[in-house]
C-alpha cells in the first residue's frame, strides 16, 4: 500500500503520472470487486481530472501534496452529476445537483475522486451490512465485518485501491472501521470540517474525516478539507493549519490519561494486552501514564442512541416520495405515498431508528428520554473537560474486541450497537479522536483510540504518529 508521500515523489520525479495512478486505482477497484467496497466508480471523470493534473504539473503549476492522488469518498457526500445514494433504495437514482464543500476543497487541491464507497444505509450501522447494495467484505478476514458505517472507505484504503479516503463519523463510523481493517481513521473536532453536502443522519453528531494508510496521510487530507464554510454555520472560524507540522514531536513530556472505566469488564483480554503494551512503550519514550475518570461514560451509548435516532427521525422526514428519491408505484392517496414510499424505500435498520426517534420525541416521552439524554450529554462533556485538566491526551480502545462475525446484525443487534461503546462519547462531546493500529490479537489488528482536546488535532496526530512508529 503506497502512501501519498510516496506517490507524490513518483509524480515529482516523472516515474509515473496522475493518469497512470488513476488508471491503476481503477484497475485495482475492478480486481477487488468481490469486497463490494464501491457503489459507484467514476472512470471517465477520474481519468479526465487526472489528465488535467498532469497538464498542471507539466506547466509547473502543481496544486500541492494531493494533486494527482486518487481518493475515494463515502456515498453520502454530494458530488455534482454523480449518484449519491447513502446506500439506500430510496436514493438509488438520485444524482447530486451540487458538490459537498469537503469534496470541493479536495478537488481544488487536485485530488482525483475515483469512486463513491459503500456504507451502512444512511450511515446507520456498525457492520456495513445494512447497505441496499449488499455488505462490504473485510479484506483481512471475509468472515468478519469491516466495521461501519464507513466500511467501504476503510476497505478502499486497506485493499490498496486508494491511499486515502473520506468517511463520516456519527458515533464511531470512521474510527471503528479503521480498527477493523488495520488503517488509520480520524474524526475531527465537531465544526472543523463543513457538513454542507453531507446527507444528514444526526446533525449535531456527524463529522466528515479522513482514512489513510498512515497518520501522515490522514493529516494531509484533513488539511485540505477543513476550514470555515458560509454554507454551514456550525463550522469553526479557526484558520486552516498544517496538521503535519508537529508529527515528529514525539510523546516525551506528554501526560496520557487512561480512563479506569475503559479498561475493565467487557474489554477483550488480548486487545487489552496489546493496548497496555503500547502504553508501556509510550512510557519508555518519556510519556507519563495517569489514571483518569469519566464517571458518566456508562450512559454514553444510551444517550447517544436517543439523540441520534431523534435527529434521524427529523432529518429523514424529507424522503417522502414527493420531490426526489424513490416513489412507490402502489400509492393512490397522499398518506399512501408517504407510507408506502418510505416503507419500501428504507431498510429495516433505518426504519427501526426512525421509529425509535419518533417515539422519544413524542409528547409523552420527550422530557423522559430526549431531554434526559441531552443532560447526560452535558455531563459526559464535563467529564472530558475535567479529565483534560490533568492530561494532554486520553487513550482508550477503539472497540471492545475483534471485528464481529458477519451476520450478527440480525442475530445479535445489541452486540453490534455496543461495538461503539468507546467511540460514541467523542461525538456527544464534539472531541477529535483517531484510531491507530497498535498490535495484533487473534491474527487481526487492534485499534488504539487517542482522544484529544477540542481543535488540538495537530497534537493528537503527533501522538498517533508516535504510536505508528512504535508499532512497526
Amino acid at each position: 500500500m503506497q502512501t501519498i508521500q510516496e506517490l507524490q515523489a513518483q509524480l515529482a520525479n516523472g516515474s509515473t503520472t496522475a493518469e497512470k495512478l488513476a488508471q491503476a486505482s481503477l484497475e485495482k477497484i475492478e480486481s477487488t470487486k468481490n469486497l463490494n467496497a464501491y457503489i459507484s466508480v467514476l472512470n471517465e471523470r477520474a481519468l479526465e481530472r487526472a489528465k488535467e493534473s498532469d497538464k498542471r504539473r507539466a506547466e509547473g503549476k502543481s496544486l500541492g501534496a494531493l494533486d494527482g492522488i486518487p481518493v475515494a469518498v463515502k456515498d453520502n457526500m454530494c458530488l455534482t452529476g454523480t449518484r449519491t445514494t447513502a446506500a439506500s433504495k430510496i436514493l438509488d437514482n438520485f444524482v447530486a445537483p451540487y458538490t459537498a464543500t469537503a469534496l470541493e476543497k479536495l478537488e481544488a487541491a487536485g485530488a482525483i475522486i475515483v469512486g463513491k464507497t459503500n456504507m451502512d444505509e444512511f450511515a446507520m450501522g456498525s457492520s456495513n451490512e445494512t447497505s441496499y447494495y449488499g455488505p462490504v467484505k473485510n479484506p483481512l478476514d471475509e468472515s468478519r465485518v469491516p466495521g461501519g458505517s464507513s466500511g467501504g472507505s476503510a476497505v478502499a484504503v486497506a485493499s490498496g485501491t486508494v491511499p486515502c479516503a473520506l468517511g463520516s463519523d456519527t458515533g464511531g463510523s470512521i474510527r471503528q472501521p479503521a480498527a477493523c481493517t488495520g488503517v488509520v481513521g480520524l474524526k475531527p473536532t465537531y465544526g472543523r470540517v463543513s457538513r454542507y453536502g453531507l446527507l444528514a443522519y444526526a446533525s449535531s453528531l456527524d463529522q466528515i474525516g479522513p482514512f489513510g494508510a498512515t497518520v501522515r496521510d490522514c493529516a494531509t487530507l484533513l488539511g485540505a478539507i477543513c476550514g470555515i464554510d458560509p454554507h454551514d454555520n456550525t463550522t469553526s472560524t479557526r484558520p486552516t493549519e498544517d496538521f503535519t507540522a508537529k508529527l515528529d514531536a514525539g510523546v516525551k513530556g506528554k501526560v496520557i490519561g487512561v480512563p479506569k472505566e475503559y479498561f475493565g469488564e467487557g474489554l477483550d483480554a488480548e486487545c487489552k494486552a496489546a493496548i497496555e503494551n503500547m502504553l508501556k512503550k509510550m512510557e519508555a519514550e518519556g510519556a507519563t501514564i495517569k489514571e483518569v475518570s469519566l464517571p458518566h461514560i456508562s450512559y454514553a451509548v444510551s444517550s447517544y442512541y436517543i439523540i441520534a435516532t431523534a435527529e434521524a427521525s427529523s432529518n429523514l422526514s424529507r424522503y417522502d416520495g414527493v420531490r426526489y428519491g424513490y416513489r412507490s408505484a402502489e400509492a393512490r392517496k397522499l398518506f399512501d405515498l408517504y407510507a408506502k414510499s418510505r416503507s419500501e424505500g428504507f431498510g429495516k435498520e433505518v426504519q427501526r431508528r426512525i421509529l425509535l426517534g419518533s417515539y422519544v420525541l413524542s409528547a409523552g416521552f420527550y422530557d423522559a428520554y430526549y431531554v434526559q439524554a441531552q443532560k447526560v450529554r452535558r455531563l459526559i462533556t464535563d467529564d472530558f473537560t475535567e479529565a483534560f485538566k490533568t492530561c494532554d491526551v486520553i487513550a482508550s480502545p477503539t472497540m471492545p474486541g475483534l471485528p464481529l462475525k458477519c451476520g450478527m446484525n440480525e442475530s445479535d443487534p445489541m452486540a453490534v450497537y455496543l461495538s461503539d461503546i468507546y467511540t460514541v462519547s467523542l461525538n456527544l462531546a464534539g472531541l477529535p479522536g483517531v484510531s491507530v493500529p497498535c498490535g495484533m490479537a487473534g491474527g487481526l489488528p487492534v485499534g488504539l483510540q487517542w482522544i484529544g482536546k477540542p481543535f488540538q488535532e495537530a497534537d493528537l496526530l503527533a501522538v498517533a504518529e508516535a504510536t505508528e512508529q512504535l508499532n512497526k
